[in-house]
């Protein structure tokens, strides 16, 4: 439906400072064309703030964005809750009555907002809720144990780790080793990218394994490795119902542990995040009978520390727990990805 289309993301005061991941996220991994970001608090380009896509400038808002030719505003942060701030309805408004389309990752329903719906209607414009899961899910039954395909699933020592990048970066360097692999989205971001997907987060509690088993069992035939993306932490006490639900719908052969060296506490909380030896060992003990499935590498996020502190975080952690561990945005995710082979042969 938006295939292709000029995107404009709003990120209005909040780019790079750490609830822009949806927009982050697209401008690395995204396939459309992206024309520049709103953000009144940025100036120059996207470059110059996370290191990437220096042909993204930065705009104060939409209006003075419009000669780029947008064709879609995506909204590129993701507030607590997934609640619409009403500070960006105008602007929303706005956009739909300048000519774009909206792509939503938002709890909330904007498609069924009247006034949204309304504009819509009258401008010709298409809203797109990403997060709106598909009627008649099923219930989980553990299905995807009866598939002979590799599935690796990210996890994470808390939300917002970088699960979806390190499955993104896993696919990329698998492919460079022969491997047929293929990335299932479970949250708004990776659909934005993909193309696909389920939001696991926006199911109804019952049927999260089961919309993960139908995401596995209709993409993943015909690879020989299938990456989930994880979603919130086992030891998050608001996101960890999903976390559980994503681990036994998705029975992984193998996971990816994600980790950001410089969080000492659960996000937004005071809670300590217990040592790694104590986090993969409640992983590995949380998936199901029928596949035990171990945690074979570590994925560290390390975007607040220089390369010479990320390289000494990297021994640290290889050396705590015996696993091969890399930042995947700073060094790629090969030393991973040979892990993942080596457990394929091990099996």
């Amino acid at each position: 439906m938006f295939q292709n289309k000029r995107l404009l993301i709003y990120a209005p005061d909040e780019f790079g400072r750490g609830h822009s991941k949806t927009a982050e996220g697209v401008l690395r991994y995204g396939r459309n064309p992206v024309v520049g970001i709103v953000d009144a608090s940025r100036t120059g380009t996207c470059a110059d703030v996370i290191g990437i896509r220096a042909d993204v400038p930065f705009y104060p808002d939409i209006a003075s964005a419009l000669a780029a030719g947008p064709e879609a505003l995506l909204l590129g942060v993701a507030p607590r809750g997934g609640r619409l701030p009403a500070s960006w309805r105008n602007d929303i408004a706005f956009a739909l009555r300048s000519g774009l389309d909206i792509i939503s990752g938002l709890h909330e329903v904007l498609a069924a907002d009247p006034e949204f719906r309304a504009l819509a209607e009258e401008h010709g414009r298409q809203i797109w809720d990403v997060r709106e899961p598909p009627a008649d899910l099923p219930v989980g039954n553990a299905l995807v144990c009866g598939l002979s395909e590799q599935v690796v699933l990210t996890v994470g020592s808390d939300c917002a780790m970088g699960k979806m990048t390190a499955s993104l970066e896993i696919e990329k360097s698998a492919r460079k080793r022969g491997r047929n692999p293929i990335f299932i989205p479970t949250g708004q971001t990776g659909i934005m990218i993909a193309g696909f997907g389920i939001s696991i987060d926006r199911v109804i509690g019952d049927f999260m394994a089961g919309a993960t088993e139908k995401l596995i069992l209709e993409h993943g035939p015909g690879h020989d490795l299938i990456l989930v993306e994880g979603q919130g932490s086992l030891l998050h006490p608001g996101y960890s119902g999903v976390t559980l639900g994503l681990l036994h719908g998705a029975m992984p052969t193998e996971m990816i542990l994600c980790h950001e060296p410089s969080r000492k506490f659960i996000r937004d909380s005071t809670l300590p995040i217990p040592p790694l030896p104590e986090v993969i060992a409640l992983y590995e003990a949380m998936t199901l009978p029928l596949r035990k499935a171990k945690v074979v590498g570590i994925a560290l996020n390390c975007f607040d520390l220089d390369e010479e502190e990320t390289r000494r975080q990297i021994e640290k952690t290889q050396e705590l727990t015996g696993l091969p561990t890399t930042d995947v945005v700073k060094f790629g995710a090969d030393c991973l990805a040979e892990a993942i082979d080596k457990a394929r042969e091990r099996r």
